[in-house]
């Protein structure tokens, strides 16, 4: 049992239960020690089960009393068989307490389930040293910064932080124009030259890459929800998909430009999106744009006219400037007031322009409504030509009515023979292709369910391929988090002790297995050869009780010895059986010796004396509260 002690007080060491190194034995737990061994083990089996449990006991009977009820309905909830109440922790038997926790032990997370606990994250054993690093620096005493040490003032100073400030950074790529790539070659300065200051460095990069994984990550959501199922492939998908955001844009700002021109005439300043759109939509094939109506003509040529005044008068008053007879101070007042009047009359000129623009657009707005009328017009006068000389032939026809019907009549007759004939043409074509029609169909219809079954199988083998990708980073995390480990492990202990011990273990057991083996073969051949003698001597005091019988009828000697034989065969019997008692009577010698020694192991006597304790100090805590509900 040593060192299967052993074994657990490792493992209860694992999992953070601090085991004195002077225990080596569950012979030399302690309650406190083992109430905080089994908390420890119900926080890692089960955290929301064990978080409300404590691990160090409260001085007050009642409250142990409590503890110990919750460790063992919680014991109970995990499945444990055996018998478990509050007696098992506060009054420990040695047996009970190994059983226990072999089941605990057992129930602790290992291979697969030991980073369920754990927060997720590509490098566990990283997220292990830093929590190890927090938890040293928490456990260092606050200093004031006068008495700090250097290595103080690194862990408890501020004037290593720095606030979070990303910037965006450009990322060369491999495709694009060439203009592109030579920037990238030539003029891109490198990343850790782009943010203004060198701590931004590593923010702007930790900000660059959450953006390329959300990007990355609502990519493959949308196509395993919209890519797979258009069937088509991701970059005609990616072309689709912005051919589609840019007819919306343009519908969007047809239906801002319809709703603007209909509110009312644009403000001055504003920009004009119908003006804009117009500018647009005049463009012919070539890029250029239309010749527009005679009145925008006109009025393009009048501004063009109105420009040419302008600078007409702006040159006329450079060449009626004063002559370098005049002082330079009445030069500059000249040129002051020629700039004012030109900035005067240009802005006169603008707000014409603009209010001429205004009309315009006013203008082309009527125009276009006069167009639609007039397009109505046209369509309703056609209408009625049509029907005019339909009226007029009739009007023809009506003189020679009788002979106009036959003819009508006849001509009706033949159009209906050639419908006729025109169906039984139709017919005959009309079934092939009706077949072929058919066939197609059903072709469609059998190649639709075959791409929808297909692309089933490509969502599975796409679901199928990303768990098989995440359970080998599981794995491979696991084989790092399994090899840090091992190299955390002391260096003085080899495998070759533990394997050396286990085999003598083994050894030793083998032997007893063969020494077990050889009293059991001894225990039958003795068993045997007792058999064997017994049946002996029977067949013999038969035989001789025979023999000595028929001839004790003549002899009086004989007689005698016939009693004697008797009495030594009854003897013999007594003699065996007493003896049979006596190894029943030491088998339950030892039996019982056993059954002290284990009773020993169970500290009855001293449990007794505990319990005892207790109670008096649970009459002590009745009779205080007692007198408190009294007194209150």
């Amino acid at each position: 049992m040593e060192e299967v002690d052993k074994i657990l007080i490792r493992s209860l060491r694992l999992s953070g239960t601090q085991v004195p190194e002077a225990v080596q034995s569950l012979r030399e737990f302690t309650t406190e020690l083992i109430v905080e061994a089994v908390v420890r083990c119900l926080r890692v089996i089960n955290p929301p089960l064990g978080a409300s449990l404590s691990h160090v006991l409260p001085p007050s009977m009642s409250a142990r009393f409590r503890i110990g009820m919750s460790l063992a309905q919680a014991c109970q909830e995990l499945g444990y068989q055996g018998e478990v109440g509050y007696q098992t922790f506060l009054y420990s038997n040695e047996l009970e307490i190994r059983r226990l926790l072999l089941f605990l032990v057992e129930k602790l997370p290992r291979d697969d389930a030991e980073d369920v606990g754990q927060p997720a994250g590509k490098s566990a054993v990283l997220l292990r040293a830093i929590a190890a690093k927090i938890k040293e620096q928490l456990g260092t005493p606050w200093v004031p910064p006068t008495c700090r040490t250097p290595r103080l003032q690194l862990l408890q100073g501020t004037s290593l932080l720095t606030p979070f400030q990303a910037h965006p950074l450009v990322l060369p790529r491999d495709s694009g124009p060439v203009e592109l790539q030579e920037f990238f070659r030539g003029f891109l300065p490198l990343v850790p030259a782009q943010p203004p200051c060198l701590g931004a460095v590593a923010p702007s990069l930790l900000e660059r890459h959450a953006s390329d994984l959300g990007a990355q990550h609502d990519w493959e959501a949308e196509w395993q929800s919209q890519g797979l199922a258009s069937r088509l492939p991701p970059k005609e998908y990616v072309q689709w998909k912005r051919q589609r955001l840019r007819r919306r844009l343009l519908d969007q700002l047809r239906q801002a430009s319809l709703s603007h021109s209909t509110t009312g005439p644009p403000q001055p300043g504003a920009p004009d999106l119908t003006q804009l759109l117009g500018v647009l939509s005049s463009r012919g094939p070539g890029g250029a744009l239309a010749k527009g109506s005679r009145f925008s003509h006109a009025q393009r040529l009048a501004h063009g006219q109105d420009l040419q005044e302008l600078v007409g008068q702006m040159q006329l008053a450079a060449e009626t400037l004063p002559s370098s007879k005049t002082s330079e101070q009445e030069t500059q007042a000249l040129q002051e007031m020629e700039v004012t009047n030109l900035q005067g009359e240009l802005q006169r000129l603008g707000a014409e322009i603009e209010a001429m623009e205004g009309q315009v657009k006013v203008l082309e707005l009527s125009l276009s409504q006069a167009e639609g009328v007039l397009r109505q017009r046209q369509l309703a006068l056609v209408g009625r030509e049509q029907t005019l000389r339909v009226k007029s032939r009739a009007l023809e026809l009506l003189p020679q009515a009788e002979n106009n019907l036959d003819k009508l009549q006849l001509v009706v007759e033949g159009s209906a023979q050639r419908l006729v004939h025109l169906a039984a043409q139709w017919e005959t074509r009309r079934g092939p292709l009706m077949e072929e029609f058919r066939h197609l169909r059903a072709t469609n219809r059998s190649c639709q369910v075959e791409s929808t079954r297909r692309l089933s199988e490509m969502q599975a083998l796409h679901e199928r391929s990303r768990n098989a990708s995440a359970e080998a980073r599981r794995k491979e995390e696991l084989c790092r988090q399994l090899l840090a480990e091992l190299e955390s492990l002391p260096k003085d202990v080899s495998r070759a002790a533990y394997t050396q011990r286990i085999l003598e273990i083994v050894s030793n057991i083998r032997k007893q297995t063969e020494e077990i083996s050889k009293i059991l073969s001894d225990t039958r051949a003795l068993q045997k050869e007792i058999n064997q003698l017994t049946g002996k001597l029977d067949r013999t005091f038969a035989v001789t009780d025979e023999l000595v019988f028929k001839d004790a009828k003549r002899d009086e000697s004989v007689r005698k010895a016939y009693k004697y034989l008797a009495a030594l065969h009854e003897n013999c019997t007594q003699l065996i059986q007493t003896i049979e008692d006596a190894g029943a009577i030491q088998r339950e010698i030892r039996d019982l010796e056993e059954q002290i020694e284990s009773e020993g192991a169970k500290k009855t006597t001293a449990n007794l004396e505990r319990i005892l304790s207790d109670y008096r100090a649970l009459r002590q805590e009745n009779a205080v509260l007692l007198g408190r509900t009294q007194e209150a």
